[in-house]
């Protein structure tokens, strides 16, 4: 080799462990700079509550700011993709939700959370509501299926995108028994509460933790719980009689959690794992989320990984069977359950 080629190549190798000492570094000492965190539904939705309370937390487990943003849309895969185009650093994390993990079977993105790892699945909204506009004439959720199957398409019924707790527990319900409704489409719960409370829909199933405060004011009023049992003085679902097998699907919910790219350094998913831990074992975060009718995870890594490849194991075969998943979960290694 001549001394040229000699000396190029040594400056090659000398400038690539330069980068690999400074990538070290830049990982052991993160964060130095504020974070941004990424929250895929809109204001005043359930994963936005949970969020905005979470954060805080974190934020003094860190020692930076966390900076929040709202990127609604397309079922959180526009918040999802935006992370995904972000250096794998730590410095832009997403603060996600059960949707992400049916993008593949609903045909909503090329990727689900197989492109993430988990910081931490902070807590599950098993306590999902259906609720009613503040005048509605029905306190039941059988006076509701007795109403929508004396009257096809008039009530008009909040949906959310595929794999959101509105389209899920629509899906459910209409396997067991007729229920035709017209459905209104948001992007998430803050813009829907809004819109039952003005009186421009009429029901929607929500989770307890963006509902619960607004039923207790009277600005919503709850007609039953997803559950063979009542939670608050609100009466089961299964009271209706069409629905005593709902409890096959249970125990089912929207969830939380914080991610970043799979590819992001070991020594920031650390830090990250360790100050979101922090956070959700804070006993005023907690009392926040039990309050609300949530319960609380705040598991990380291969145990969030296997919570939420069996939540989506149940879901994508829910919508197998009723007809309405867009690809065959099988084709994408999904177990049945």
């Amino acid at each position: 080799m001549n001394p040229t080629k000699r000396h190029f190549l040594g400056a090659a190798v000398a400038a690539l462990a330069t980068v690999g000492f400074t990538g070290l570094a830049q990982a052991q000492n993160y964060p130095e700079r504020d974070v941004t965190a990424v929250i895929q539904w809109g204001a005043g939705g359930g994963t936005d509550v949970a969020m905005r309370g979470y954060a805080p937390y974190a934020e003094e487990a860190l020692g930076k700011k966390i900076i929040l943003q709202n990127k609604p849309g397309a079922s959180g895969a526009i918040g999802a993709n935006f992370v995904l185009q972000q250096p794998s650093d730590g410095y832009t994390i997403l603060m996600g939700a059960e949707p992400q993990a049916l993008f593949r079977v609903m045909k909503m993105a090329e990727f689900d959370y197989d492109q993430f790892y988990p910081i931490n699945i902070a807590a599950i909204a098993n306590s999902i509501l259906l609720v009613a506009r503040p005048d509605a004439p029905w306190n039941t959720m059988q006076d509701v299926l007795s109403h929508v199957q004396a009257n096809p398409r008039k009530v008009k019924q909040y949906i959310a995108g595929q794999g959101t707790v509105p389209y899920t527990v629509n899906t459910m319900v209409s396997s067991l028994t007729k229920f035709e409704t017209i459905l209104v489409p948001f992007d998430g719960d803050g813009p829907a509460i809004a819109a039952l409370q003005g009186g421009h829909l009429d029901i929607g199933f929500i989770a307890s933790g963006a509902a619960i405060e607004h039923i207790k004011a009277g600005r919503l009023k709850a007609l039953g719980v997803l559950d063979n049992k009542p939670f608050q003085g609100i009466a089961p679902m299964t009271d209706a009689p069409s629905l005593k097998a709902l409890p096959k699907y249970l125990p089912w919910g929207s969830w939380y959690g914080v991610f970043v790219k799979k590819d992001t350094p070991e020594p920031v998913k650390a830090k990250l794992v360790a100050a979101f831990k922090k956070a959700g074992d804070n006993p005023q975060y907690r009392k926040l989320m039990e309050d609300r009718g949530t319960t609380m995870l705040n598991i990380s890594g291969v145990e969030a990984e296997k919570f939420i490849k069996k939540w989506q194991s149940t879901t994508a075969w829910l919508y197998q069977d009723a007809g309405t998943a867009k690809v065959d979960p099988a084709t994408l290694g999904i177990a049945k359950p």
